[in-house]
């Protein structure tokens, strides 16, 4: 069982973190764009798509 100052834990709040980001942005500059919900979502996850994983993760400093 992981506790919360596991590694498991931090690297899973860091990339939750970063979906959570890149959905809202995405959206956000679809929204923006002119895109109707549909397409802005469509965005969104598409953002969530393109997340380099292995970058967020290299990039989150030990605690």
């Amino acid at each position: 069982m992981q506790t919360e100052g596991s590694g498991g834990l931090r690297i899973a709040e860091t990339v939750k973190d970063a979906c959570l980001r890149a959905a809202l942005e995405g959206y956000e500059k679809a929204a923006i764009s002119g895109l109707c919900h549909e397409g802005a979502w469509e965005a969104a996850i598409s953002a969530i798509r393109m997340l380099d994983v292995k970058t967020l993760i290299e990039a989150e400093p030990e605690r």
